[in-house]
Order: C-alpha cells, then sequence, then structure tokens
C-alpha cells in the first residue's frame, strides 16, 4: 500500500507553520494530504493556529478565545520564521478552504479539532457545517486528541474518517482500536519504532506523527503505514518517490 504523505501544519519545517504560503508549499511539493489545525476566537471563527495562545506564532499575545478574529488577524503570523513572510496572517478554517480550492488541491485535508486542552462550545458541528457547504475537489478527514470529540463526530458525520490523536500511548492506542467509530489511530513515530511488531497487523488506518527523519520515512514507507505526517513533505514525497522505484 502506498504511504500518504501529509503536510504537517502545512510545510512547518520550511514555511511559517499553519499559514497560506506553507500551505501553498505542501500543494507544490505534491503532497497527498495536509494537516492543519483549529481553534476558535471570541467572536466565534474558526481560526487555523496551533496553540491555545497566539505568543508563539504571532508578534501578538494572548488565548485565541480572548482574541477577536480582528485582533488575531492584526498580528504577524510569519516573521518570526522569515523576513519574507512579514505579511502573514493566522488564515480561518474558511479561508484555507478557499485556498486550496482556488489551488485545486486534490489530496485529503488533515482538520485536526484542538480541543485537547480546551473544549469549545460547538467546535465539532461549526467545522462539519462548515466543510460540508460547499464541494471541495479535496476530500477531509477529522482529528482530534480528545475521544468526547469523536463521540461527538461520531453522532454528527458518521461518514468522515477520523483519527484519534495519541502520543507512544499502547492503552490508548488499544482503546482506539477497540473502538468502533475510530476509524484511523495517529500516533507518535517513536510508538512504531518501539512495536514494529504491531505495525504489520494493525487493524486500522495508522498515520504517525512526525515522520522527519528519513531513516523514520523509510521505516513507515517498509512497513506500508496509511500515512505519515511530515513538517518536511518535499523530502518525503522524493524519498518516497526514489524508494519506489
Amino acid at each position: 500500500m502506498l504511504t500518504k504523505v501529509f503536510a504537517h501544519r502545512g510545510s512547518k519545517g520550511t514555511h511559517p507553520e499553519n499559514t497560506l504560503p506553507a500551505f501553498e508549499e505542501a500543494v507544490l511539493a505534491d503532497a497527498d494530504g495536509i494537516e492543519l489545525d483549529v481553534h476558535v476566537s471570541k467572536d466565534g471563527h474558526l481560526m487555523v493556529i496551533h496553540d491555545e495562545t497566539i505568543d508563539r506564532t504571532t508578534t501578538g499575545t494572548g488565548r485565541v478565545m480572548d482574541l477577536t478574529k480582528k485582533e488575531i488577524q492584526s498580528f504577524n503570523a510569519g516573521s518570526w520564521f522569515s523576513e519574507e513572510y512579514d505579511e502573514t496572517i493566522v488564515p480561518t478554517l474558511e479561508e484555507v478552504t478557499y485556498f486550496l480550492k482556488q489551488l485545486n488541491f486534490k489530496g485529503i485535508l488533515n482538520i485536526e479539532i484542538k480541543t485537547d486542552k480546551i473544549h469549545y462550545p460547538e467546535i465539532e458541528t461549526r467545522i462539519h457545517e462548515w466543510m460540508i457547504s460547499d464541494i471541495w475537489p479535496f476530500s477531509f478527514m477529522y482529528s482530534s486528541f480528545n475521544v468526547g470529540t469523536l463521540v461527538i463526530l461520531e453522532k454528527i458525520a458518521p461518514e468522515v474518517p477520523n483519527a484519534l490523536i495519541t502520543f507512544a500511548d499502547q492503552e490508548m492506542i488499544d482503546y482506539g482500536l477497540l473502538t468502533r467509530n475510530i476509524t484511523g489511530i495517529h500516533p507518535k513515530i517513536t510508538w512504531l519504532e518501539e512495536h514494529p511488531e504491531q505495525v504489520s497487523t494493525f487493524s486500522k488506518a495508522l498515520r504517525p506523527w512526525t515522520v522527519n527523519k528519513k531513516d523514520q520515512m523509510l521505516f513507515c514507507f517498509k512497513y506500508g503505514v496509511s500515512g505519515i505526517m511530515t513538517d518536511y513533505p518535499r523530502t518525503a514525497v522524493a524519498l518516497r518517490n526514489e524508494w519506489q522505484k
């Protein structure tokens, strides 16, 4: 089975994460999938950013939930990475999906719902309502560390693939394997390296994170896992193509 390459937060290793330049690079790199993270702003907008605060990846400070979309987008979200991106902002999910539609991205959009620390009211419903409001050239799936979010998704979006994200936690992985509504498991790459005997017989879609080293990528290609989350999609795609030959 061909292992799909998912661009983690766009192309986090080469561009400012979770921004339009990063997502464009993922498309240009021929990534099979793109992973992004969603929080909710004070005024209810679905903001694409990894952390609960804007401190690490913008020139501003504060929690996403305490700031409006306008306030969040008034700060620079790219200059921390390079001066080349000093006009980059934190996008909304709406802006990202329209952007990917313009680019005719035909892969898989993996939407991580960030409810592991703050469970934003109705976030699952609002994301799903948006995703089914239009016809996209790409398919999409949902993922989360929060089991409660996956339970909600089973009720409101049973037709959409989902995945439980976890660290190298055997108990959580076993839970995911035994739970009917969970269709995939996204463990930390170290779990695969420590348990190669389980990989070849894994009964659900297995997509580890964050697979950045070439030996880790080759390990995943060899065992034919469903996909990998990587900060370097261009490198991973090229290595996979070379390995297949």
